[in-house]
């Protein structure tokens, strides 16, 4: 049975991380705030900058705060977890431990009424093949227990030479934004179209892009709607601007909830 409920805010794409103090402070503001107000909360990947093992949180005061800040949120609403691109790796232990049930990707929910499709959103850049080749490895258990019998410092390392990667490669895509982001950064209207043909739905919402906004769409006889969420960014305002909101669903409808303004 799908999840149900009367209202949600959804978030994703925060990069939580010691070196964002801005960042964090304002998701623990959420957790304390804005999300005990509905009846859940759904995390769509990204929670943190990268995941190299639960093991690591063991050595990491800051992953032991956010953990007691969602604990605590989970004994008052149900809270929800969907992996992303840099930190799929989270696993069984951190999840009970914080009091978050795990969503496939991708999900369908049932909010004030009405059903959504939930996905993180790397698997919808299928223009990017390179990155899908990439995502497809990873993504083996196989290859992920081999990763996880690693000594935690040479883990880090490999975390950080991706992180590094990663952030270059977003810097040059924010930079052409305004010029038309290329198909290869984004998603694809034929594999939002699979997705929802597979989920049999017409409502789409995902992050990972990090270009928030909501979308009418339609491929053939096909249509239907998609929700982009933002990403969080409270400590780099230089690059664009300060950025943080969720998507509020409930009996009124949809709207992105500015977490800056609050």
């Amino acid at each position: 049975m799908i999840p149900q409920y009367e209202s949600a805010l959804l978030i994703s794409d925060l990069h939580l991380t010691p070196s964002m103090p801005l960042t964090a402070q304002r998701f623990f503001d959420f957790c304390e705030k804005e999300a005990p107000k509905v009846d859940s909360v759904f995390i769509l990947g990204d929670l943190f900058e990268y995941w190299v093992g639960d093991d690591a949180v063991l050595q990491s005061p800051f992953h032991q705060e956010v953990k007691r800040a969602i604990a605590t949120l989970s004994t008052k609403i149900k809270v929800y977890y969907l992996h992303g691109n840099r930190d799929f790796l989270l696993g069984s232990d951190y999840l009970s431990k914080s009091g978050m049930s795990l969503l496939s990707d991708p999900s369908k929910i049932e909010i004030a009424g009405q059903d959504y499709v939930l996905s993180h959103g790397d698997s919808l850049c299928t223009a990017d093949v390179g990155y899908q080749v990439y995502r497809g490895w990873v993504r083996k258990s196989w290859i992920q227990k081999l990763f996880l019998k690693m000594p935690l410092s040479w883990r880090k390392s490999i975390a950080q030479q991706l992180r590094s990667n990663s952030s270059a490669s977003y810097q040059r895509t924010q930079s052409l934004v305004a010029a038309n982001l290329p198909e290869k950064g984004d998603v694809t209207t034929a594999a939002c179209a699979a997705i929802l043909r597979d989920q049999a739905g017409d409502r789409l919402i995902h992050g990972h892009t990090h270009l928030p906004a909501h979308h009418q769409e339609s491929l053939g006889e096909q249509s239907w709607q998609r929700w982009v969420l933002s990403d969080w960014d409270l400590d780099h305002p230089e690059s664009i601007r300060p950025r943080a909101s969720a998507l509020l669903i409930n009996p009124d409808g949809v709207r992105y909830l500015d977490l800056i303004k609050t």
